[in-house]
């Protein structure tokens, strides 16, 4: 009955805010990227994804992020990175936003409740033109002109919406989206997943776990080359899967250890991490490239410790491309011809 309820209250924002026309809307293209599931499904690998793209198209993009689970989140706008340095520690910034700006410089990541309030700077101090909006599909304050959702078999398999299943809105609400995207399935099978839903354009999207990287190299090469036990952490939304990946790709598990997603180490954890590790034999520890961030406070942690970049491939890439580039033009054509059948204005509420 709760999950019933929670999810008509879910669709009840999201047609008010369609109905009411409450949405701010910024002068240049925004890309939002989100899913309905709570948590592991690969956003922020396809924010840097998209971001890439955007680069290689000529654009000058910015990311615009929530940045969950922040330590210290000041009134207003967070410059985590202006696209030349980064301006922000982790507290201020949260882990993923941090990540982002690490992983992709050139492009201005920035942080706030109101994200709105953030492409406004981007555009007008940063000099953007186009917006990416990270965990967006939910963030209906801000107009967004192509809407890309992240859709699992496994949201299919078990549709529940919170409080007792997984999904933040029901299923119905993915007919909003312009293009689902589906983790771990071919391109026509992601069409078939992307109907079921009521939307009729679908990618495929492949993970790739990159190779792992140390901030001492050395170690890398004695770790994963002559494949000595490592001892894996994690405190993502899916701790296991990252298990079973390195496992899968021949890693040597001396023991594994997982945290809540967005775990928040101390000096206590590392301290038990590293004893434990080392009683079990492990020559390095190994982790995400999420948990990286908030691991690098206490670093030398007693061990050496790699992490394994997570990216994602859209499938096909070429015609994801073209798609994109379309939805753009298609955007700045109406708004040219709005812009010349009288004044513009930057929100409406």
């Amino acid at each position: 009955m709760l999950n019933a309820l929670y999810a008509r209250i879910a669709l009840a924002r999201r047609r008010a805010f369609a109905r009411a026309d409450r949405q701010h809307h910024l002068r240049r293209p925004v890309v939002s990227v989100g899913n309905l599931r709570v948590g592991g499904s690969g956003k922020t690998p396809t924010v840097a994804c998209v971001a890439r793209m955007l680069v290689e198209m000529g654009e000058r993009p910015s990311i615009l992020s929530r940045g969950y689970a922040r330590r210290r989140p000041p009134a207003g706008v967070v410059v985590v990175s202006d696209g030349q340095r980064i301006h922000a520690d982790l507290g201020r910034s949260g882990d993923e936003p941090l990540m982002l700006a690490r992983t992709l410089p050139g492009i201005p990541v920035l942080v706030a409740e109101e994200r709105y309030l953030a492409g406004v700077i981007a555009e007008r101090h940063l000099g953007v033109t186009v917006h990416v909006l990270d965990d967006g599909f939910q963030h209906l304050q801000l107009a967004r002109d192509v809407d890309l959702l992240i859709v699992g078999e496994e949201d299919l398999d078990d549709p529940r919406t919170m409080p007792g299943g997984r999904l933040r809105e029901p299923l119905s609400a993915a007919a909003a989206a312009d293009a689902v995207l589906v983790p771990g399935v071919r391109p026509d099978a992601a069409h078939s997943i992307g109907a079921r839903l009521g939307v009729t354009v679908a990618f495929g999207l492949t993970r790739v776990a990159e190779q792992p990287r140390e901030l001492d190299p050395q170690s890398v090469a004695r770790s994963a080359s002559s494949n000595a036990p490592v001892y894996a952490i994690a405190g993502i939304a899916r701790p296991e899967r990252f298990f079973n990946e390195l496992a899968a790709d021949g890693w040597t598990l001396a023991g594994t250890r997982a945290f809540a997603d967005h775990h928040r180490y101390d000096r206590r954890d590392v301290a038990r991490i590293v004893r434990a590790a080392k009683t079990a034999g492990a020559s390095a520890l190994v982790t995400t490239e999420k948990d990286l961030m908030r691991l690098l406070p206490f670093r030398p942690l007693g061990l050496p410790l790699m992490w394994v970049p997570l990216s994602v491939r859209l499938e096909p890439e070429d015609g994801f491309r073209s798609w994109l580039s379309a939805k753009l033009a298609d955007r700045r054509r109406e708004a040219g011809a709005s812009l010349a059948g009288g004044p513009a204005t930057e929100s409406r509420t």
